[in-house]
């Protein structure tokens, strides 16, 4: 459990909340959505595009990387590329990943990852310095409301996929490799 004086690790937020914070300090708070809506993060071509309107107008999923080399990132992120489209667009939920790279590694870290959703970068690593993170950070929002956020305590503290689609009510993804047993 935290101590008194850490953010906590995992945060829901109920949907009659104020938008999620995220320390500045140890007691200090502030509106995720205010502190760095406006920052860029770059899509593949390069392009810069203001963190907020990633998912002001929609219900998404935003999830960051430590980054592209790590590996432990590398396999979360292969197991989101699994996550069918039709389970998020049933849903109306958008999957978006972050990373702190240059976005000429993101065409093919998808390659790589077999990983279609939408993805972008924070080469300068705004967005994590501001949200204070030094790992990586799980994201649920609606709008500008954040209803549920998680910050990896190390490489390992992933939020189990699943219970993240929960959440946003997407249904379950079985991410085993084995073959279903059909009882005939």
């Amino acid at each position: 459990m935290a101590a008194p004086s850490e953010a906590p690790v995992t945060r829901q937020v109920s949907g009659h909340a104020a938008p999620a914070q995220v320390p500045s300090g140890p007691e200090s708070w502030q509106p995720l959505a205010a502190a760095v809506a406006e920052l860029p993060v770059l899509d593949a071509s390069g392009r810069p595009v203001p963190f907020g309107e990633l998912f002001r107008e929609r219900r998404a999923i935003v999830v960051f990387v430590r980054h592209f080399l790590c590996y432990i990132c590398k396999e979360y992120v292969e197991d989101l590329a699994k996550i069918p489209k039709s389970f998020l667009q049933e849903a109306n939920v958008a999957l978006i990943v972050i990373g702190q790279s240059s976005y000429h590694h993101i065409e093919p870290f998808c390659k790589l990852t077999g990983y279609s959703h939408e993805i972008y970068v924070d080469p300068e690593r705004e967005i994590y310095k501001r949200l204070g993170m030094k790992r990586g950070e799980e994201i649920a929002s609606s709008g500008n409301n954040i209803h549920f956020i998680h910050h990896d305590r190390n490489r390992l503290d992933h939020k189990p996929i699943n219970s993240v689609l929960q959440l946003v009510g997407v249904q379950h993804v079985d991410f085993t490799s084995r073959p279903s047993v059909i009882h005939v």
